[in-house]
């Protein structure tokens, strides 16, 4: 009884966190400018909607783990790798402060000349 419980419980919460991350990068990736998916070399704004889509629609509606697991997966890719590099064509990357690379904390580093 308690071992059914906490599989219950378990798979849950599992679909609880596939569901909201899945549902925060189907937000996220829909107010994205269409523009700044091509400049920051991604699949497009419209591939990203719907694959997201499904991933939202299997995590709703279908219980299978297999479908979760692959949706989770696309949407990891979302925030890990199409999200930040958005964020760096629209100007609201790591370089927000508008220095290089080899700004140091006083200022530029230029090796000592």
């Amino acid at each position: 009884m308690l071992r059914a419980n906490f599989e219950f419980t378990l798979w849950l919460v599992l679909n609880l966190f596939f569901l909201v991350s899945s549902v925060t990068a189907l937000i996220m990736a829909a107010f994205a400018r269409e523009d700044a998916y091509r400049a920051a070399d991604k699949q497009t704004k419209a591939f990203w909607l719907v694959i997201l889509g499904v991933t939202v629609a299997v995590n709703l509606f279908v219980s299978m783990l297999f479908l979760s697991i692959a949706g989770l997966i696309a949407t990891i890719v979302f925030f890990v790798d199409v999200r930040p590099a958005l964020a760096q064509v629209s100007g609201r990357g790591r370089g927000r402060r508008g220095g290089s690379s080899s700004d140091g904390p006083y200022g530029p580093y230029n090796g000592g000349r």
